[in-house]
């Protein structure tokens, strides 16, 4: 194993599943640029629906009204395949929450294993199985760790949108068009209100509790991929307000693993071209 790899921090990113502030990055599926006026045309004009926008409010409210909480995330993610469809992976997140600067985030599934502890002042990422890890200062609050985390080393976690102080600010900024669907009766095992929202970067399918307003389902497709490629992240196990331990956000696991960079993860180099034999003279 090469001593100077950096965790493969950005698997879920790399496979373009950031819903919210990964959108931006993407561009439309065109390919081509907007001319000015079509921009300030789409952007004068949002087609918000008052009973979507009343939902995402209350959602937020929920969550931001719990000073601390626990979830699981499923989350599916497309990718292509050698013969044409799309392949599906999965991973599974165990995530608590203390607002406002502490989260642990452990991933399982079809990648590789990762640890993510933020205590207020650090960040430490921590691969089980190779043993690495990981560590960098981090901000004060969990929006301001997850913007840090993003710069510093590519990591996006599907559901940071729901996770900051302001749920409905981070998926409502740039919508151009939001409305309710209808409820369903499927998803999270509970009755569910679903929405969807849109803007020039993504469209996104939202299932929101009826009772308790938690999300339960996100779904999401981004304009700038060709292929359209699906995003999903299904939440179930809510805790809100549980007791906590002192300790829940040390990474304790990580204490004697070898420290590594805390980089964005290095395309693969090409191998190099053979050397041609010289000629004989």
């Amino acid at each position: 194993m090469n001593p100077h790899r950096t965790i493969a921090l950005a698997v879920l990113f790399a496979a373009g599943l950031a819903f919210g502030a990964g959108a931006s990055a993407q561009t439309p599926a065109t390919g081509k640029t907007a001319t000015p006026s079509a921009r300030s045309a789409t952007k004068a004009s949002p087609q918000l629906d008052a009973r979507a926008m009343a939902l995402l409010k209350d959602m937020s409210s929920a969550l931001t009204a719990a000073q601390s909480m626990a979830f699981t995330a499923v989350v599916t993610y497309e990718s292509p395949s050698s013969v044409g469809p799309a392949l599906a992976y999965s991973t599974t997140s165990e995530v608590l929450l203390q607002r406002p600067n502490k989260l642990r985030v452990i991933t399982l599934g079809d990648g590789p294993a990762a640890e993510y502890s933020y205590d207020g002042k650090t960040i430490t990422a921590f691969a089980p199985a190779e043993n690495l890890v990981a560590v960098t200062d981090a901000p004060p609050t969990i929006d301001a760790m997850l913007k840090a985390a993003f710069d510093k080393a590519a990591i996006y976690f599907p559901f940071a949108d729901i996770v900051g102080a302001d749920p409905f600010g981070n998926i409502a900024d740039g919508l151009s068009k939001a409305f309710y669907i209808g409820q369903s009766k499927v998803v999270g095992g509970t009755t569910t209100d679903m929405i969807a929202v849109a803007s020039d970067t993504v469209f996104m399918q939202i299932w929101i509790g009826a009772q308790d307003k938690l999300p339960r389902r996100m779904r999401a497709v981004f304009r700038g991929d060709p292929l359209m490629l699906r995003h999903d992240v299904e939440f179930s196990n809510w805790k809100l307000d549980p007791v906590i331990a002192a300790e829940a956000f040390a990474a304790v696991n990580a204490a004697n693993a070898k420290k590594i960079d805390f980089a964005a993860p290095k395309p693969p180099q090409p191998p190099k071209a053979a050397r041609k034999p010289a000629k004989a003279r």
